[in-house]
């Protein structure tokens, strides 16, 4: 493994654990040349689909865009960055494991919203009046309403 800092080859791991609920490895490692430590992460590469956008073009799955909308969708909400990086790491595997070789960015977008509605509510609606596009306040509110009515009551 390269060192970050004096780019020399070799490395030795100085301790190792498993991470993510056993999916991820994390490495704290010594660099041999100049002796200063980095950490490293090592998980399964899968053979991830490409996906189809809405526009037609297509590019390779990347969970970090996921993350990243999710992590936006739950700004100044009550919502750990480790329950996100969960759902991302999820619905990648999730994506993975179903073969096909391409996703539409709109099936994406649904598992997303489906996670956000039983996470977070307003993470829920922010996401959506994105994804969505809503036209106007009518169908906003239209969606709001069908949010409130599958509620449980309390």
């Amino acid at each position: 493994m390269q060192c970050p800092f004096c780019r020399e080859m070799d490395s030795r791991v100085a301790d190792s654990r498993l991470v993510a609920a056993g999916t991820v490895v994390w490495r704290r490692r010594e660099c041999d040349g100049c002796k200063r430590r980095f950490t490293t992460y090592e998980r399964v590469e899968h053979a991830l689909p490409v996906v189809v956008k809405t526009d037609g073009t297509r590019e390779p799955f990347a969970r970090e865009k996921v993350l990243k909308s999710l992590k936006i969708a739950c700004n100044k909400r009550p919502v750990a960055i480790d329950t996100l990086e969960a759902h991302a790491e999820e619905l990648e595997r999730e994506i993975a494991e179903s073969g096909d070789k391409e996703v539409a960015s709109r099936v994406i977008g649904e598992r997303v919203m489906r996670r956000l509605k039983e996470l977070d509510e307003v993470a829920y609606v922010r996401f959506a009046s994105v994804y969505k596009s809503f036209r106007d306040i009518d169908e906003f509110m239209s969606e709001m309403g069908k949010l409130v009515r599958t509620r449980p009551s309390d």
